[in-house]
């Protein structure tokens, strides 16, 4: 997608990139130049585009801005069909303090405290894969083989979903976050996905059961539609975010021999390693969208209530201002205050889960795999430019 420029803003945000692990290179161009620039956006709404670290940063955090579907400018591909913009419970697209009530009773659950046991099981989850990748052999499609089952297996059990049911959600999952996905395709996954959290919620109804979905039956706070909402907005963005930073990671990682090493030589580095990759790859590359409810001045300029701002937090966790040399892989690096989980009262929900995640994840596939490497060149690696979250298709890896 190719971006067009207006006045000193765009109208149209860019997808390809020249580096695999870089946002597009039009991103880092329009912020050097100014933070928050005019955007035009595809319904014809004048509003803004938020690149610089603190310009995001404030557009997150700051009441005056709101995240309500009646109020944002639509960017997701499923926005584009005839389906409801806003389905109860859906907390990601209300503001405080309707928010509230959702985000209590998922914050508990979230905790490191009540994650921890977990633990034990994540890292039998990451054998269980590794075991079976090294059964058949290399070469070996990470994505498949690692990277999604893992995240997506962690999210079922603690939700209380079977399963069996993965590459039905999964498929759904990746047509709703499709960009370029066809009205057809997208209203299918959409139904789908409703029909198998809808089934699932009668069985808990049918079946009380001590997991997060079960334990949200029980509390009688949530009328169905708002329970297969709220499983919705877990599910998808419990594996999708995590498994693309696993998969790009990895990849990443591949291409940074010297940091790899100094992690395979130092493992207490996989914390700040794990942040340093968190910032330095930023999966969500589409959005968020917040709306002034005043005249707000951000970075200088002056944005208007009703005035929407879409925000890159890639570009944003790349900016010199606030990182030096932003564009070097760093595991040394404090890459403490960085955006790639967003900001605000609308913080992900599950960032512990996937810091748990990845660092287990991590550890145990470079363990297991010292001699991992790219089984085809890095340029044939296919990315997921055209997707609402970024990453890879595949990563073909090999080893000795």
């Amino acid at each position: 997608m190719r971006a067009e420029h207006i006045e000193d803003g765009m109208s149209a945000i860019p997808t390809d990139r020249k580096c695999p692990f870089s946002p597009p290179e039009e991103l880092g161009l329009l912020r050097d130049r100014s933070p928050i620039a005019p955007f035009l956006f595809p319904d014809g709404h004048r509003g803004w585009i938020a690149t610089g670290h603190a310009a995001v940063r404030t557009v997150l955090t700051d009441s005056r801005f709101s995240h309500r579907a009646d109020l944002v400018r639509p960017t997701l591909a499923m926005d584009r069909v005839e389906i409801p913009e806003v389905l109860p419970g859906m907390f990601t697209r209300l503001d405080p303090p309707e928010h509230n009530k959702y985000r209590k009773l998922l914050s508990p659950e979230f905790t490191p405290r009540r994650l921890s046991p977990m633990v034990p099981r994540i890292e039998q989850i990451a054998e269980e894969h590794l075991d079976a990748m090294a059964e058949h052999g290399s070469p070996a499609d990470l994505v498949r083989a690692f990277a999604l089952p893992l995240p997506s297996l962690v999210m079922c059990e603690m939700l209380g979903l079977p399963y069996t049911e993965h590459e039905r959600f999964q498929h759904d999952s990746e047509v709703l976050f499709d960009l370029s996905a066809s009205e057809e395709d997208t209203i299918a996954a959409w139904t789908s996905m409703l029909a198998f959290l809808n089934e699932a919620i009668a069985e808990k109804r049918a079946h009380p059961a001590d997991d997060l979905l079960g334990r949200l039956v029980s509390s009688g706070e949530l009328t169905d539609g708002e329970l297969v909402t709220m499983a919705m907005i877990l599910l998808m963005a419990g594996h999708e975010t995590t498994s693309n930073t696993l998969a790009l990671g990895t990849f990443a990682l591949l291409e940074h021999p010297g940091q790899l090493a100094a992690l395979q030589a130092d493992p207490t580095l996989i914390d700040s390693a794990v942040e340093e990759l968190l910032r330095y790859l930023t999966v969500s590359h589409i959005g968020p969208v917040r709306t002034a409810l005043e005249d707000i001045e951000v970075a200088g300029r002056l944005v208007r209530a009703g005035e929407s701002v879409t925000m890159s937090l890639g570009a944003a966790n790349r900016d010199p201002v606030r990182y030096d040399r932003p564009d070097e892989l760093d595991f040394t690096r404090q890459a403490s205050g960085h955006l790639a989980f967003g900001g605000g009262v609308h913080l992900c929900t599950g960032l512990q889960l996937a810091r748990i995640e990845l660092r287990v994840a991590f550890t145990a596939l470079f363990r297991r795999f010292p001699s991992l490497r790219l089984a085809v060149p890095a340029a044939e690696v296919p990315l997921r430019t055209k997707m609402v979250v970024y990453g890879v298709h595949e990563l073909p890896v090999a080893w000795a």
